[in-house]
């Protein structure tokens, strides 16, 4: 089977580090067109140049921030007036680490926002150039913590459950418009976020970042780290004709690590 993405253009937000420019990567090598989204211009010019180009495309990027939502949705607004969005990558950095038990209440709100309204608001200005056209893929990168919560990540885990039930619920009232809404939930990945994690837990046991380390692989039947071009290769399936009658899951890409089916 060849995954192939020609004639598509994919919005791919958090497209500077880890996932998401893993992600835009991929789908570029795949053929298809990609829109970058961040809010950092310098590095989004850095990665514009270096997306592969060999199908012909015309790459560009979008300067916006999840940590506004009204600015986003003027940014969108302007984009899909003149661009159909054939694949929408939902994906933006998590919220900070710590117990439940210390978490402020602003922490939920904000990350409410940045996670579960930002994809809404992009969800909402792709839907009706995906339904025009009857082909779609939203695919929203999550975390394996919709199926078993992670320790040490309270708001983020209350947070990803919203996102993953507003996803099922989508998938089901797009799914005859010819449009798919699927969550990848990625383990452990080696992404800065994850070595920042590392960093806070080595300091809060007063262990060595090496033990830490070695304690997370050793809960990984893999015994290592995602790469996150791992990552992208499945967002890649989801988003291309291949997958057409997979819609409303979540797909772990952990090594093996969570307990459940």
């Amino acid at each position: 089977m060849e995954i192939r993405l020609d004639h598509k253009t994919a919005l791919v937000c958090g497209s500077t580090q880890g996932i998401g420019l893993a992600a835009a990567r991929e789908l570029a090598l795949n053929g298809a067109t990609i829109i970058l989204l961040a809010r950092n211009e310098g590095k989004l010019q850095e990665v514009l140049a270096s997306l592969d180009q060999s199908a012909g495309q015309q790459h560009r990027y979008v300067v916006a921030d999840h940590s506004d939502p009204a600015g986003l949705r003027s940014c969108l607004e302007d984009l899909v007036r003149t661009t159909r969005i054939d694949v929408l990558v939902n994906n933006t950095g998590g919220p900070p680490g710590g117990p439940i038990t210390k978490a402020a209440t602003e922490e939920f709100t904000q990350a409410f926002s940045n996670h579960l309204l930002c994809n809404h608001i992009l969800a909402q200005a792709v839907l009706p150039g995906m339904k025009a056209l009857g082909y779609g893929r939203i695919i929203n990168v999550i975390s394996t913590s919709v199926k078993q919560p992670l320790h040490g990540l309270g708001v983020s885990n209350t947070i990803r459950a919203a996102v993953a039930n507003w996803s099922k619920t989508l998938a089901s009232e797009v799914a005859a418009d010819g449009i798919t809404v699927n969550n990848v939930l990625p383990g452990a990945t080696g992404t800065q976020r994850l070595y920042s994690i590392i960093s806070n837990k080595s300091k809060s046991a007063g262990s060595t970042e090496t033990a830490v380390t070695q304690e997370m692989m050793h809960e990984i039947p893999m015994r290592r780290f995602a790469e996150p071009e791992e990552i992208a290769n499945a967002i890649a399936f989801l988003a291309s004709p291949a997958a057409a009658y997979i819609t409303g899951i979540n797909l772990p890409v952990d090594g093996g690590r969570t307990g459940c089916l």
